[in-house]
Order: structure tokens, then sequence, then C-alpha cells
């Protein structure tokens, strides 16, 4: 079974629902979230604050789970969070573990 990460970014007005939603999957044994600056050339979609900052509050999301979930798991995202604007990308897993 390949596994995967999935990465979400969104901004913070989402963070509850898509913590929620993915805390409803039980397919998922956990994710983890981090809070990070977005930075980028498209100043329309900055607020004026966060033009003269540089920068744009958002969340992140990690999702590790088998590649087959992750297939699943956009597919319900794109209906459930349809003009949302979330950002992902999907990476495959060489290895990973708990070192105990």
């Amino acid at each position: 079974m390949q596994e995967c990460l999935l990465v979400i970014v969104t901004t913070p007005a989402l963070e509850e629902s898509l913590v929620d939603w993915l805390l409803a999957r039980e397919q998922l044994s956990g994710f983890s979230s981090t809070r990070i600056d977005g930075h980028g050339s498209r100043q329309t979609e900055l607020s004026l604050a966060e033009q003269v900052m540089g920068r744009q509050r958002k969340v992140m999301f990690h999702v590790h789970t088998d590649c087959a979930a992750v297939t699943q798991l956009l597919g319900l995202l794109r209906t459930d969070f349809a003009g949302a604007g979330l950002h992902y990308w999907v990476m495959p897993l060489i290895e990973a573990g708990k070192i105990d």
C-alpha cells in the first residue's frame, strides 16, 4: 500500500470548518495543522494590511494516509468546499514511521 501526504492550505476563516470536516473522516487516524504566512505576487488577493506586511495568514494541514484515501478525500473536498479556494498538493512518501 502506497502512502501519501496530502497538504492543504486555507485561510484562517476556514480553519475550524476544515478541522471539523477532517475529524469526521473515519478513514483518517489523525492530521496536523499549523499557522503559516503565505507570500506571493497576486496583490489583488491581499488586503491593504497584508500588502504592507508582504504576507497573508494561512493554515496548513498535513494528512498522512494511503494514496487511495487521498484520492477519495480530494473528491469529497471538491464537493464540500467548492469555491473555497483551497490549495493542495500530494506527495508520495518513501518512508514513514514512529520512533519509540
